[in-house]
């Protein structure tokens, strides 16, 4: 519910991140238990809210389960706490509906309803008391270290969280549409929990922007809660029928309805229209070319998160999209109407190894599952992530088979494509000798042979048979014969520099 703004130290307006609110919270818990008044509890939930906010954002693209352990922990304060809350803004709202909007008449229900404000205010306190009691602070405190030593290997301000930000833009939009449409109470309700999450995301991880948006979006947080609170307060009143007679009720009503309406009006001021605050704020988050390619960053940092070796998984990309292009300048890979597999086929390359993090022997299989039950982020199809996820379960491991049921989800020039760069990855991921020389390689045709010339190859090294085994499965896609051979870099020689500096102009 909407108050005055929280009494929020100095210091974490100045550093705000998950290991600040997260302290703020272990301070106002002391602060709260003391006396359980307004502001101290206002100020805990705040904070509360606030780290599960965070821990939203940050657990889609860091799987730890510490973040879900945070977030659960921390809902069972926030929710002993919601009851007693409400009973602080209720009380707050019948003191000014009835002493500077309503006739003195009206003091009876004004009566009525802080009686029965007051009536459950000591269970809510005692309850309330019982859990912030029980609060594991000790685990808190760790957490407080830990994920903060984990969010920090994202930069705020970055392309990955201006994705995230667009995700809770998008979110918050629909409601929008949603509630202008319907008008209902549950919709307004929601739509202020969007805008809530909306702000709290870039208020943490994007900077910039929360310096030139902050204000409104605090705006609207606090109209669409005066406007909850007015809705809680009536249905309320309706529920333990207070009002003496119809024309005290209509009075009430009157008057409740005209300060919801105040607020929704500005609400609509500002949201409505062309020129509203919501396609300002898109506009200025990614689009076109650039949201796909803050979604490949993201899943990118997902993947970093799980592969134990994402230098190599970068590798295997770089060398994957070069084979990938050589194949399609010698017109060897079947046209793509959509130009998207060169994408998907680099997404796949630094997905494929996701699922070592499981520790299980056959980690192909692993990655397909977790690729699968990605949510597809803005900018990529589900069908996309879908082909991702079987290219990389074929990377390694047994040829796939057309009855298998990972190829089966995919449509049959779905599953064709999946086939032709399932062996492109197959190849390059053994061609990655992680001997620390950069990869590099050269695609040629002799005849009816595909030349594969890569820096590093030695067929006397022990990668060799790896490597004549990983070139059947695009051997058998291509229907033609490919041999690896080493790529010779040639070097010009000390005389032959000499001579091309010799010849260069003076300065």
């Amino acid at each position: 519910m909407s108050t005055t703004p929280p009494s929020t130290p100095a210091k974490a307006k100045a550093r705000l991140g998950i290991r600040a609110w997260m302290n703020i919270v272990l301070a106002e818990c002391e602060n709260a238990a003391a006396g359980l008044d307004a502001e101290p509890v206002h100020d805990l939930r705040v904070g509360i809210r606030r780290c599960r906010s965070l821990a939203d954002g940050l657990r889609t693209m860091d799987p730890d389960p510490s973040w879900k352990h945070m977030k659960k922990a921390g809902k069972t304060v926030f929710q002993a706490l919601g009851d007693l809350r409400d009973i602080h803004v209720m009380q707050g709202w019948i003191e000014k509906l009835s002493t500077s909007k309503l006739s003195t008449l009206d003091d009876g229900v004004a009566k009525k309803l802080l009686d029965h404000v007051h009536s459950n205010e000591a269970k809510c306190k005692q309850d309330a008391l019982d859990v912030l009691r029980q609060f594991d602070r000790k685990q808190w405190r760790q957490w407080s270290r830990s994920l903060s030593r984990r969010a920090a290997r994202i930069r705020p301000g970055s392309v990955v969280f201006k994705h995230l930000v667009l995700e809770k833009w998008t979110a918050a939009y629909d409601l929008h549409k949603r509630a202008v449409h319907s008008r209902s109470q549950i919709a307004w309700h929601e739509l202020r929990i969007g805008i809530k999450r909306f702000r709290y995301t870039v208020e943490n991880f994007l900077p910039r922007e929360h310096a030139a948006w902050g204000s409104d979006l605090k705006e609207l947080q606090d109209l669409l809660g005066d406007v909850h609170d007015l809705d809680v307060l009536w249905n309320m009143a309706i529920h333990i029928g207070v009002f003496p007679d119809p024309e005290s009720r209509t009075r009430w009503g009157q008057k409740i309805n005209e300060e919801r309406s105040q607020r929704l009006n500005r609400y609509r001021e500002k949201m409505v229209g062309k020129q509203s605050l919501w396609q300002r704020w898109r506009e200025q988050l990614p689009s076109g070319p650039g949201l796909r390619a803050a979604a490949t960053a993201r899943l990118r940092v997902w993947a970093s998160y799980l592969d134990p070796d994402q230098v190599h998984s970068e590798r295997v990309a770089q060398l994957s999209l070069s084979l990938y292009d050589g194949l399609r300048g010698a017109g060897l890979l079947m046209q793509d109407p959509q130009q998207n597999s060169r994408a998907v086929l680099q997404v796949a390359a630094l997905l494929h190894d996701v699922g070592k993090s499981k520790g299980g022997k056959a980690h192909h299989k692993d990655s397909f599952r977790m690729i699968r039950n990605l949510p597809s982020p803005l900018g990529w199809s589900a069908q996309e992530l879908q082909l991702v996820a079987v290219i990389a379960r074929y990377h390694r491991g047994a040829l796939p088979r057309a009855r298998q049921k990972s190829l089966q989800l995919l449509d049959p020039p779905d599953g064709r494509a999946a086939l032709q760069l399932a062996g492109v990855l197959r190849l390059t991921n053994s061609l990655d000798t992680r001997n620390g020389i950069e990869p590099r390689l050269k695609v040629g045709l002799d005849d009816n042979i595909v030349l594969i010339q890569a820096t590093g190859y030695s067929p006397l090294d022990p990668s060799a048979e790896e490597i004549a085994a990983a070139r059947h499965l695009l051997e058998v896609v291509l229907r033609r014969p490919v041999l690896v051979r080493r790529l010779r870099e040639t070097v010009p020689s000390p005389k032959a520099q000499l001579v091309v500096r010799s010849h260069s102009p003076r300065s």
